[in-house]
């Protein structure tokens, strides 16, 4: 490769990838918001590298994981922190030299931020820990293996005195393989739920998610400050605090803020990296790609997500940036570590979602395939420089066109799909409690856009498609490199989610699809689109009164539509003025209160040397929600004989005798317990709420959740 095409290769890299920057004065109060924001990430970078090795080797216990992460976290913060620039160049729609430094204040708002969110949360965080759906199966995989620091968990058959025609080991999330019981989903969420329960128990573990979500708020203030502007990262994070996806998912042990900390603290680390050249850059860049990919570590669907990062490695790697290799080697631990616990540790749950996983595989093969290609074509050439005007504009028109695609979608497109009659059985319950239409082949998918308006509003998706339309036009003309990652990741990752959420579209539930991506990318391309136009305003001249005055209708436009939903605000007749403000939403609601005081009145009225056999007709019974609970809280050895094998229940119980045991019936009512002639007593009475499965509007209520378990204890 000749001189003069290096240094037009460098050039173009330096456009479109981030190139070397003056020297400039460090910014101490950015620089700290900096350190701050991507301190969480490497923390759990440090927790999760550890663990995983030890939980694979049967090792998982306290005294193995302090002695082996706590020092390596140590390695990472100083290692992380120290190397991080000095300053955020290019932050904002119209950087200027002053605009570039951070006012302390704006480091003490975002903090503040963060520490009301979790302080609000944890007042209202629920004790989810009976297996209905997600959290409460975390934190039953988290107990087990703070426990017994290892998997998969033993059936234990000896203790029902061997195999049983008609006994099984299965519940909600737990699969029965072999002779063991498999947990659901991916390690990485336990394993830092297991923290807590090494602290103080359960009731540590579910205060747990107040603090992920505070953690994760505060990592995205940081992404916004980098982004849109130091100025502007209080109102993106206080968007993200005040919607009602991002407190859903903070106040049960849901894995997406924990997801959002490795993902928008690995967006952090990258924009970083893209400093001046030096060394430090590129272990950045390297614990940047390390974070992306230990996304795979927490959620499967993160792989999805990080897609972008192979095209954006080419990128770096045709401009000869030094920062390639290190983003594509950590990116390749993270994927590996996630790899590893899918195939290992969580085989039948990958194998549960093959019709999803295996076109996710065929398009990361096709985009790897073509990724090399263009590298091998453009290697002596370096990157092509954009002429003309076409090729940005139709990327800022296709912006337009598919946001206004996704707006309408509903009136062209109704989303069916025939799931099973499980499943199907579940649509028509919402439907019918929702009153609406009974169709239990429909998900709703058509109306995913009008999901975002709910949560936060549509002056946000407006200014936010503003915002991308300009934004790819500047990456494409190399004149917004810190935005060229971003953006392909939060495009890609909108227009999938959008296009096929992949959930159970009851809300709530349905709206934590749109936490680790979907909302972010919005809020941040919306303020970014606020400081735009502001930026025009400006240079209009207008009086000051005036622009402070567009300034706070910018803020209020942008703030308030989340504000309503979240807290369900409604005018109503009455006080002093004729009319109140009311709020009726979830923000001050608790759901799945009391669990866990009722799984303790339970677990003691089992006796120690039991062996429990739930009795029941499954399909959402108490022995589905209540199993793993048993075996993991209460510590006893669990199994289930539905009511089609009620017959075989008395081998059973010969079964445990033989083994030493205690036989111990258990069920919902105390009807199937009558014919085995023992007293019959009440262990559990629980009356909570839980949310509401609402389909075609955002959710403003809770409804009753109530469990009831009844002992019997027969003698064969």
């Amino acid at each position: 490769m000749s001189v003069r095409a290096r240094s037009a290769a460098g050039s173009a890299a330096g456009n479109v990838a981030g190139g070397d920057q003056a020297t400039a004065p460090p910014d101490a109060a950015g620089r700290l918001l900096g350190r701050l924001s991507v301190l969480p990430a490497l923390l759990v970078m440090a927790w999760l590298l550890v663990g995983l090795p030890l939980l694979l080797v049967g090792v998982f216990t306290p005294l193995a994981m302090l002695l082996l992460s706590v020092p390596l976290a140590a390695v990472l913060v100083v290692i992380g922190l120290r190397w991080l620039p000095g300053r955020w160049p290019g932050a904002g729609a119209a950087p200027s030299p002053g605009q570039a430094r951070t006012p302390w204040w704006v480091v003490i708002a975002v903090v503040a931020i963060a520490i009301a969110f979790g302080v609000d949360q944890m007042i209202y965080h629920s004790q989810f820990i009976i297996v209905t759906r997600d959290p409460a199966s975390y934190i039953q995989f988290a107990n087990w293996i703070s426990k017994h620091g290892s998997l998969p968990i033993p059936q234990d058959t000896a203790a029902f005195g061997g195999t049983h025609h008609g006994l099984t080991f299965s519940s909600f999330a737990y699969y029965q393989v072999g002779n063991s019981v498999v947990p659901q989903f991916m390690a990485g969420l336990p394993m830092v739920l297991a923290g807590g329960f090494w602290i103080g128990g359960v009731t540590a573990a579910v205060a747990m998610a107040p603090i992920l979500g505070a953690c994760a708020v505060l990592t995205f203030g940081g992404l916004a400050a980098r982004l849109a502007g130091p100025r502007w990262a209080p109102l993106a994070a206080l968007i993200l605090a005040v919607s009602l996806p991002e407190e859903f998912t903070s106040r049960s042990t849901y894995s997406e803020p924990l997801a959002q900390i490795l993902f928008l603290g690995g967006l952090c680390l990258v924009i970083d990296s893209l400093g001046e050249d030096r060394a430090g850059a590129r272990v950045i860049a390297a614990l940047g790609g390390l974070a992306l990919g230990l996304t795979l570590l927490v959620r499967i669907d993160g792989a999805s997500d990080i897609l972008p990062v192979i095209p954006y490695c080419g990128i770096l790697l045709v401009g000869r940036s030094r920062r390639a290799v290190p983003l594509i080697g950590g990116l390749v631990v993270g994927g590996l570590y996630g790899s590893v616990d899918g195939l290992v540790l969580s085989r039948p749950y990958l194998a549960s979602i093959k019709s999803s996983l295996v076109p996710l595989a065929l398009i990361t093969g096709v985009v790897i395939i073509a990724t090399l290609a263009v590298i091998a074509w453009r290697w002596d050439k370096g990157l092509p420089k954009i002429r003309g005007k076409w090729l940005p504009n139709a990327a800022a028109a296709l912006t337009f066109v598919i946001v206004i695609g996704f707006t309408i979608r509903p009136y062209f497109q109704t989303v069916r799909r025939n799931s099973g009659k499980f499943f199907d059985s579940i649509i028509a319950g919402y439907q019918r409690a929702d009153h609406v239409p009974v169709q239990p082949e429909r998900l709703y998918y058509e109306i995913s856009m009008h999901w975002v308006f709910w949560y936060i509003g549509l002056p946000a998706v407006v200014l936010g498609t503003i915002g991308a339309a300009l934004l790819a036009r500047r990456c494409l003309r190399g004149q917004a490199p810190t935005w060229v990652l971003p953006l392909m990741i939060f495009a890609w990752a909108i227009v999938t989610t959008l296009y096929d959420p992949a959930i159970t579209p009851d809300h709530p539930w349905a709206s934590r699809r749109l936490v680790p991506t979907v909302l972010p990318g919005f809020i941040l391309l919306a303020v970014w689109g606020a400081d735009w136009l502001l930026d025009r305003v400006r240079r209009m001249d207008v009086p000051r009164g005036l622009y402070v005055s567009l300034a706070a209708c910018g803020v209020a436009v942008l703030l308030l539509p989340a504000v309503i939903t979240t807290f369900g605000l409604r005018v109503r007749s009455g006080g002093p003025v004729g009319i109140r403000i009311a709020a009726v939403g979830l923000a001050f609601k608790t759901t799945y209160g009391g669990e866990i005081p009722a799984v303790n009145t339970m677990c003691a009225a089992i006796p120690r040397d039991a062996s429990v056999v739930f009795i029941d007709s499954g399909g959402g019974g108490e022995a589905s929600r209540l199993a793993e609970v048993v075996r993991g809280m209460c510590g006893v050895p669990v199994a289930e004989i539905d009511r089609a094998h009620v017959a075989s229940t008395e081998q059973v119980l010969r079964g445990i005798e033989r083994a030493g045991r205690r036989p111990v019936l258990l069920a919902g009512t105390q009807k199937p317990l009558v014919q085995f002639g023992a007293p019959i007593r009440q262990i559990m009475r629980l009356r909570s709420t839980q949310d509401m499965n609402a389909l075609t509007a955002p959710p403003l209520h809770t409804i009753p959740f109530k469990v009831t378990v009844w002992m019997s204890e027969p003698t064969p």
